[in-house]
Order: C-alpha cells, then sequence, then structure tokens
C-alpha cells in the first residue's frame, strides 16, 4: 500500500515519528507522500523525507489556506526555485494546492489566482498536482477545465462529495481520487458514492494524517498504519479481497506518481 497525502512533518509527529513510521511498515505500507502546505515549514519537510530515503517523498506547494500569511508572489517565486533548481531534488509533485472556501471566501479570487500558478508549475515541469478543494468545486472546474488540454494529472485529495462531483473530476483522465478516513465514518454518504461511481481502478489510499483517522481511531491523531482501515472499508464494497485492493491502489498511485520509480533506482536521495 501507499499513503499518497501524510503531513509526517508536522509538529503532531516530532516526538515519535520513527515509531510512525515502523507501524506503517508494519502494516504494509510501502511509500507516503509528504505534502507540502507553505513556504517556512518547507526546509523541515525535506530535512524529514531525506532522512528516509525511499520511503517518505515530498511535494511541494502553497496550500490555499496559507496564502495571505506571507506576500504569496514572492513566496511562489521561491517554491518554484526550489522546483526548478535540480532535477536531483526528489520532488514527486506539486501540492498541496487548490482551494477551500469552507471557511472565508474573501480570498477566493487569489486563491484561484494561486492555484491557477501552481498548475502552470506542474504543466512546465512535468509534475502530477496534488489537488485540495473543500466547498469550491465549480471554481475547480472552471480552472481546471481551462487546462484540460494540457495532459495535467494528479490526485484529487480527500474527495468526500457526490456522485455528479465524482463524475465531473473522472472526466480528466490522467487524475485519481483521493479516499480517506471518512470512508469508514458509519452515516458517511461517501460509501455509496465509491460503490456507484468511482472505478477501483481510479483510486489511492491516502490518510491526511494527522487528521481525519478512520474507524475504529476515529477522533486520534491520524497516522499511515491507519491507511489499512480505509483499504479494508473499500475491499468490503467492492466485494474484493484486501490484497487486491492494496494491489491495484499502489499501482495507480504509481501511475501517477511516476518520479518516484526513478528515484526508487537511488539508494539514497541527495544531499538538500
Amino acid at each position: 500500500m501507499i499513503d499518497t497525502h501524510a503531513h509526517l512533518d508536522g509538529e503532531e509527529f516530532a516526538e515519535d515519528l520513527e515509531e510512525v513510521i515502523q507501524r506503517a511498515k508494519d502494516a504494509g505500507v510501502e511509500k507516503i507522500f509528504v505534502p507540502g502546505i507553505c513556504l517556512k515549514d518547507t526546509p523541515h519537510l525535506l530535512e524529514v523525507c531525506q532522512a528516509h530515503p525511499n520511503y517518505l517523498y515530498p511535494m511541494l506547494g502553497l496550500h490555499p489556506e496559507n496564502i495571505m500569511d506571507e506576500d504569496y508572489h514572492q513566496v511562489l517565486d521561491q517554491l518554484e526555485q526550489m522546483i526548478a533548481s535540480s532535477s536531483s531534488i526528489p520532488i514527486i509533485a506539486v501540492g498541496e494546492v487548490g482551494l477551500d472556501l469552507y471557511w472565508d471566501a474573501t480570498h477566493k479570487e487569489e486563491q484561484m489566482e494561486v492555484f491557477e500558478h501552481q498548475i502552470r508549475w506542474a504543466e512546465k515541469y512535468g509534475l502530477p498536482l496534488m489537488i485540495h478543494s473543500r466547498n469550491a468545486h465549480a471554481e475547480l472546474m472552471e480552472i481546471m477545465e481551462r487546462h484540460r488540454d494540457s495532459n495535467l494529472s494528479g490526485v484529487f485529495h480527500c474527495f468526500t462529495g457526490s456522485e455528479e462531483e465524482a463524475h465531473d473530476l473522472l472526466s480528466f483522465p490522467n487524475f485519481m481520487i483521493g479516499i480517506g478516513g471518512v470512508l469508514t465514518f458509519k452515516k458517511s454518504p461517501l460509501r455509496e458514492v465509491v460503490k456507484n461511481a468511482i472505478p477501483l481502478s481510479r483510486i489511492v489510499l491516502e490518510t491526511d494524517s494527522p487528521y481525519m483517522a478512520p474507524v475504529p481511531n476515529r477522533g486520534k491523531r491520524n497516522e499511515s498504519a491507519f491507511v489499512k482501515f480505509v483499504a479494508e472499508k473499500l475491499a468490503e464494497i467492492y466485494e474484493q479481497d484486501f490484497d487486491t485492493i492494496a494491489h491495484q491502489t499502489t499501482e495507480n498511485a504509481l501511475k501517477v506518481f511516476q518520479k518516484v520509480i526513478f528515484f526508487d533506482k537511488n539508494e539514497k536521495f541527495p544531499h538538500i
């Protein structure tokens, strides 16, 4: 299995990261992808991933909730310099990027500008996108439609939408849909949406650790080992065995994050 989205560089894991990683390995997690959300935390993100070569893989991006923390034009310039500085730096994707209008839509235009700017990075450097979208489906589709013919790839992270929204996202053939702990919640409508509208060939596993832990650990700190509970629920929904789910979702992830295969050929990441 691959956990395609876990914030293991966060302070929530400062005291026991090694134990968290060992539990993930024991649970059958082969790789973990770690998204960036802001400039100031990026050096630590890269250090954490460098300390666990061929297991933790970094993404770089500016999260929509963080765009007003600093001058985002300068932040974007510096992040792009990091992505462009050397092809040997193991940046596997542009992310976590996108739109979030859940708490406040005041800066919607700025969010859309920053998101589109980072989409252009993906196009320029041939990287997939890790896309966050909350309460912003119409705006997301507006921007994505402008880039439909540019051969973008990536993941629509933390999907919890409707069958219609799933259909919209699946119309972008090089994208997968990230499914996490919400799938296991007792009253979640996501189970029916997955069953009726999303083929297994288009799903990747994720935890979004430390957030949204699945049942039976709901309410606790999430960690990558818990991705197995998401896989178990998918096996139930699709009426497949666990190994089939693990194999197919891993294959789906590697289809999108192709640089992982490239970097796996090196014994260790270069000095960052």
